[in-house]
């Protein structure tokens, strides 16, 4: 297997993140519910995307980029922290964006107002007319660029949460099961991979919260991620179990979702958002009433960020 330490990666988050357990939660399920604070990876309001964009900007570092490209909906936490890191790195972030959602100057929108981010939107729902659009900017502005996807999620970015998995591993604690959203598919990806090499006994759930066909993005991800590794582990559905979260849409709150960030706020003090974390979290709330966690299960929960959007979607 080649080393994750063989790949260019860029200082950009504050790692471990901490797990804790959730006192409260726990005792209301009866279960051990844990969390895994990756909305505290320290750029931006932190969240997930700091672990891929840690390989994906070294790479267009290495590359001799000078313009960052990537794309989402209005209000992508990917985007954003992605304008953030490129500043930090002294690229500049052009954030080609879908105009879809809440377009007005809240949440990250807000944000990248202030970082002085160069946000263009596009009226499709074909992210192949984004990238067009990226290719059409950087040849018209002159300088080397370097596109990556929507929410980093490729075997590069997806390396991010193989290393999680990793840090997961030695922190000192085994986990039977691990949940988390599910929105591009690099973080499951990751995760669920990252399990299979440093965290024997565990299941990773994809909770989903958009309508992809994750059943195939999620191993064919897998698969492109364990190539970037050289190695090549059977992966069947058993190794990504995956559960229908979005609820009324992409980006648009639920019930179930709504219902969960108040419990957490309420319970805990930490503040899920409508989009991921607490449909998500909804899902871990569902699998534990059916069942599937068994009482002496340790359960770890992702928070993978995204606070912006809790100041721009209606909930």
């Amino acid at each position: 297997m080649k080393p994750i330490e063989s790949f260019p990666r860029a200082a950009l988050g504050f790692f471990p993140t901490p797990v804790q357990k959730l006192e409260n939660i726990s005792a209301l399920l009866g279960r051990n519910i844990y969390i895994k604070r990756d909305d505290l990876t320290g750029i931006g309001l932190g969240g997930n995307k700091v672990r891929k964009l840690e390989f994906l900007l070294a790479d267009a570092k290495a590359q001799g980029a000078e313009i960052v490209f990537t794309t989402g909906g209005a209000q992508s936490n990917h985007a954003m922290l992605t304008a953030a890191a490129a500043g930090r790195l002294g690229m500049k972030a052009i954030l080609v964006l879908k105009e879809r959602g809440v377009t007005a100057c809240v949440g990250n929108q807000l944000l990248e107002r202030l970082m002085g981010t160069d946000v263009r939107f596009v009226d499709t729902d074909d992210y192949a007319d984004i990238y067009a659009e990226m290719d059409r900017i950087g040849k018209e502005l002159g300088r080397p660029y370097y596109k990556i996807p929507c929410g980093g999620s490729n075997a590069l970015g997806a390396l991010g949460y193989v290393a999680c998995a990793r840090e997961i591993a030695g922190q000192g604690l085994h986990f039977d099961h691990i949940v988390c959203a599910e929105g591009s598919g690099g973080t499951m990806a990751g995760l669920a991979l990252g399990a299979k090499l440093y965290l024997p006994g565990t299941t990773v759930h994809g909770m989903m919260v958009d309508t992809d066909p994750f059943d195939k993005i999620t191993p064919a991800l897998m698969r492109e991620t364990a190539g970037l590794l050289e190695i090549a582990p059977e992966i069947t559905p058993a190794d990504y179990p995956l559960r229908d979260m979005c609820g009324p849409g992409y980006a648009i709150a639920s019930k179930e979702g709504n219902a969960a960030v108040k419990l957490m706020a309420e319970r805990e003090g930490i503040f899920l958002d409508p989009v991921y974390t607490g449909k998500a979290f909804a899902g871990l709330l569902e699998l534990a009433k059916e069942g599937v966690f068994a009482e002496q299960d340790n359960v770890l929960f992702l928070h993978s960020g995204g606070a912006g959007g809790l100041f721009a979607i209606e909930m």
